[in-house]
């Protein structure tokens, strides 16, 4: 993967995505706790890929934005299927591309038919859609039996997490309308580790690992992202692994983020 050579005759959607690609991979040190989060997730779905899928397996990457994932794995020898809404975002993706096989499939995931796949990565998508429930439902049929899914999401129990519990709206159709936004700024429910698991159960499939991870600290929230200036990189990672560490019910509420590899039973 590499970083392609700025145009200022892009869209915007292609400027927008080179921007997060710089913070993402390319050393833009201006929002470090985006940066840190953001590798914690990426090593996070990486290395359970390898772990549980052998190369050569088919993956599809839904809502795969500007492809990281996709094109990272396919330079590992997976086979990737390339999915967002925003079809204008392929050409961007080929200007990233080295090396693997990359198939491109833009669309609503809802509506857009897609191959049986051995793998799902769903990153950062389910906390933009209305019907959670849904979608993880919708995504378990286009893995094959036996297959897996790997999400990340941010976790409702996370200490200061504003947003509702998906199980205390009567009636998630009013977000429809706000459905599918990007960003931070597009999240509508933060689930909760429960209600995963209900949802897990309603969508035939079994969680076979929960990782929480990302504190206050690596994300740069409540205002540590000026310590994050200044404090060395091995320290912040060394303060990361101790709080993954934490016994449970504390680890959940100190941490933001949260891996759950699902598999189709």
């Amino acid at each position: 993967m590499k970083l392609p050579e700025f145009k200022s005759d892009w869209p915007k959607d292609w400027k927008e995505s080179y921007v997060y690609d710089k913070l993402e991979f390319f050393n833009d040190k201006s929002n470090l706790g985006y940066t840190n989060s953001y590798k914690n997730r990426f090593n996070a779905i990486i290395a359970n890929v390898k772990q549980y899928l052998p190369i050569g397996s088919t993956l599809i990457d839904v809502a795969a934005a500007q492809g990281n994932f996709t094109l990272s794995l396919a330079e590992a020898k997976y086979k990737m299927i390339w999915n967002d809404l925003r079809e204008s975002l392929i050409d961007y993706v080929k200007l990233k591309y080295i090396d693997g096989s990359i198939e491109f499939k833009s669309g609503n995931v809802f509506d857009i038919k897609l191959p049986e796949a051995d793998g799902i990565i769903i990153t950062e998508i389910i906390e933009h859609v209305a019907h959670p429930n849904e979608f993880l439902k919708k995504v378990s049929t286009l893995i094959k039996n036996q297959g897996y899914i790997f999400m990340t999401t941010p976790i409702g129990s996370y200490f200061i997490n504003k947003l509702p519990k998906f199980s205390d709206c009567p009636d998630p159709s009013i977000y429809e309308s706000v459905q599918f936004k990007p960003n931070s700024d597009g999240h509508i429910f933060l689930l909760h580790l429960e209600e995963i698991e209900k949802f897990a159960k309603e969508s035939g499939l079994e969680i076979v690992k929960v990782e929480i991870f990302n504190n206050p600290l690596t994300n740069g929230h409540i205002k540590l992202h000026y310590l994050l200036k200044i404090l060395p990189q091995r320290f912040i990672d060394f303060i990361e692994k101790q709080t993954k560490n934490l016994p449970f019910a504390l680890k959940k509420k100190l941490n933001s983020h949260v891996l759950v590899v699902f598999k189709k039973v």
